[in-house]
């Protein structure tokens, strides 16, 4: 983990690039592109350098038929809905000399049912794509991103599919970027990602490589589609969370730490109004003493997957605050999704089975009229991590990059 040591101390602000800044509409309770890009995360890089952030994640930024950017269609290319390859070159230049690494999300499990490659390969079965996608009977049973058709399920084991999408991270990679948050793990094996990280590492070994580990919503019928081990039996006596995360120490260099979120949710967003900091540091500590040391837990509140902490909390700013003021106080990076600073919430859950429901959490970032209280509270917890990483690391000889 050494030569990823800077994402320790990161202070990581998750953007949805089609909802955060620039944006041309405001409707967002309809799964279309609002105009959201990548210029106008380089003209707030003012606002996330006053907050304190010191590593931006961003969502998919390649070439796509949907708004979030989850679907691709060509791994190579900048979704010219967001921006220009320049757009990207000069968000990743003005980052780096803001002292901010960036990472994005990277999805090599699948891709959309709109890429040319996908669309070939079911027109034609003599295509050089056919063997790249899991027919079970072509053209239209094929394996996919766990029940959703329009995300067909890559084919890892066939080398040149898996050669493709290494290329297409050594590229990205390539432009500047700091490392990948891996959607979806458990989809490809641990073979992929035992091979992938080696491929990366070698030439890039300051790239972090952080995992999604997620179950939730999952059916049985789905486990054919994703390659955790000895999934049939751990499916009928319960999966672990904190164990599925364990699954990938030595493949990645971490992993987003649900098990975090869920400990945060059950004892202060569902809690009762108590003060339970005392008893919560000692579940926390528990937590992640059950892990190895080199192995980073990114913890987050919330993210684009789920309902806003702040909904949570039936809105409670001070329950907010607590479960912050936690989060700020363990050696693992941090995790803010958008908005979360500014107390954005909405106003009807997320259900995991309710198409589209989870726009709730992916509003328009709000810039008018901000909650400045939450805003400066959380400008507070960073300048003393960062203050604290500081004297740690000079302390101890090592000199810490701070924005």
């Amino acid at each position: 983990m050494a030569n990823v040591d800077w994402f320790k101390d990161a202070i990581v602000y998750h953007i949805l690039i089609d909802r955060f800044a620039g944006l041309k509409s405001k409707d967002w309770n309809r799964p279309e592109f609002l105009g959201g890009n990548i210029k106008g995360i380089t003209e707030k890089l003012g606002y996330l350098h006053d907050l304190g952030i010191n590593t931006l994640w961003l969502s998919p930024f390649y070439k796509t038929s949907a708004y979030h950017g989850y679907h691709i269609t060509n791994f190579m290319k900048v979704d010219p809905r967001y921006g220009s390859f320049e757009d990207l070159e000069e968000l990743v230049k003005a980052a780096h000399h803001n002292g901010m690494r960036i990472i994005a999300d990277f999805v090599p499990n699948h891709c959309s049912n709109q890429h040319p490659f996908f669309l070939e390969a079911v027109e034609d079965k003599n295509s050089k794509y056919f063997k790249w996608f899991i027919f079970k009977k072509w053209p239209h049973d094929y394996l996919c991103f766990l029940g959703v058709r329009e995300l067909p399920k890559l084919n890892l084991d066939y080398p040149e599919t898996r050669d493709h999408i290494l290329m297409a991270a050594k590229y990205w990679l390539s432009v500047g970027l700091d490392g990948f948050r891996l959607d979806h793990v458990i989809g490809p094996k641990h073979s992929f990602w035992k091979y992938f990280r080696k491929e990366i590492k070698a030439t890039f070994p300051q790239a972090l490589l952080i995992g999604e580990a997620w179950l939730e919503g999952i059916q049985f019928k789905h486990l054919k589609t994703i390659q955790i081990r000895n999934k049939f039996i751990r499916w009928l006596f319960g999966v672990s969370q904190d164990r599925l995360q364990q699954e990938y120490y030595g493949e990645l260099d971490g992993i987003l730490d649900f098990g975090f979120r869920e400990i945060m949710k059950k004892h202060i967003a569902l809690g009762r109004k108590t003060d339970q900091s005392e008893k919560l540091r000692f579940i926390l500590t528990r937590h992640f003493a059950g892990y190895p040391k080199d192995y980073f837990l990114a913890t987050f509140l919330d993210n684009h997957d789920m309902n806003r902490f702040l909904f949570e909390c039936n809105n409670d700013i001070e329950k907010l605050k607590t479960a912050a003021t936690l989060q700020f106080q363990f050696e693992q990076p941090i995790i803010i999704y958008y908005g979360t600073e500014v107390g954005m919430t909405h106003d009807r859950p997320i259900e995991i089975n309710k198409l589209y429901s989870d726009l709730e959490a992916r509003q328009p970032m709000v810039w008018d009229n901000p909650n400045t209280e939450i805003f400066n509270f959380y400008r507070e917890l960073i300048k003393n991590k960062m203050d604290t990483a500081e004297t740690t690391k000079w302390g101890s000889g090592h000199r810490n990059i701070l924005i």
